[in-house]
C-alpha cells in the first residue's frame, strides 16, 4: 500500500484507525500536533482555529461531493444536510382520490360476492344484502389515513469505519 495524502478518507472493515490514521467521528485535534493537517483542512468541520480543529463527522452520514466550484453552492465543503428520519406533509405527497361508487337498486341474492349489489351489515359472511338499508358507512373507507408520525428514510447500507490520514504525503495543488 502506497503512502497515503494527508487529510485522505478511506474506508476501514475493522473497529480501529490504523497507526497514522484517526476516525472521522468529528473529534478535535491540537493544532500544534497536526499543523500539516490543519493547513488542508482548517476549521471546515468545526473548531476554534486557535488551539484545535474537528475531523469531519461521517458518523450516521453519508458523504457526498461538494458542488461549490460548479457554482451552485448548495453542498459547499463541510456542510451537512438531511435528516435520518422525516414526517411527510400532505403538501408532499402526490394528489389522489378515494371515490366510492354506490348502487341503490335492490337485488334479491344471498351469496357472499355477488356483482352490483348493495354493502349489508347483517352478517360478517354476508358481506351484501337484498334488502336497501339506511347504514352509516365506515368513515375510514374514503377517509384520511395516516398519523404523522415521523418514519426512517435512510437508504440500505452497509456500515464501515471512515478514517482520515494524519501523516503521509503533502498534496500538491494545482
Amino acid at each position: 500500500m502506497s503512502a497515503p495524502f494527508v487529510a485522505e478518507i478511506r474506508m476501514f472493515p475493522f473497529n480501529f484507525a490504523p497507526k497514522g490514521w484517526a476516525m472521522c467521528d468529528g473529534q478535535l485535534l491540537p493544532i500544534s500536533r497536526n499543523t500539516a493537517l490543519f493547513a488542508l483542512l482548517g476549521t471546515t468541520y468545526g473548531g476554534d482555529g486557535k488551539s484545535n480543529f474537528a475531523l469531519p463527522d461521517l458518523m450516521g452520514n453519508v458523504a457526498i461531493h461538494t458542488d461549490q466550484y460548479s457554482g451552485g453552492g448548495q453542498f459547499p465543503l463541510g456542510s451537512t444536510s438531511g435528516s435520518q428520519s422525516v414526517t411527510l406533509l400532505s403538501s408532499e405527497m402526490p394528489a389522489h382520490a378515494h371515490t366510492v361508487e354506490v348502487d341503490t337498486a335492490v337485488f334479491n341474492t344471498t351469496s357472499t360476492s355477488p356483482s352490483n349489489n348493495l354493502l349489508s351489515n347483517a352478517s360478517p359472511n354476508l358481506i351484501y344484502t337484498n334488502t336497501a338499508q339506511n347504514v352509516t358507512m365506515n368513515v375510514q373507507m374514503i377517509s384520511i389515513a395516516g398519523g404523522s408520525l415521523p418514519h426512517n428514510n435512510m437508504q440500505p447500507t452497509l456500515t464501515l469505519n471512515y478514517c482520515i490520514a494524519l501523516q503521509g504525503v503533502f498534496p500538491a495543488r494545482p
